[in-house]
């Protein structure tokens, strides 16, 4: 699902690793789940995943399923 709004309130955050270009993706607690912008473009539209959609997106990098991609 996305959202081309802004989504005043959240506590966007990123990586402490993110160089300081800005070529990372933010991350915020939204009720129900998880909501993923461009840091590049914080007005710009906004993804929401489940929370349990996330934690086996995350589980999967860990796992090195996604090695083909990039």
């Amino acid at each position: 699902m996305t959202s081309d709004q802004h989504s005043p309130g959240l506590a966007w955050r990123k990586s402490s690793h993110s160089n300081a270009q800005a070529n990372c993706v933010e991350v915020a607690a939204a009720s129900p789940g998880i909501a993923i912008r461009d840091s590049k473009d914080p007005h710009g539209p906004v993804l929401l995943v489940s929370r349990d959609g996330m934690a086996a997106f995350l589980a999967g990098i860990r796992n090195g399923e996604f090695g083909d991609v990039g």
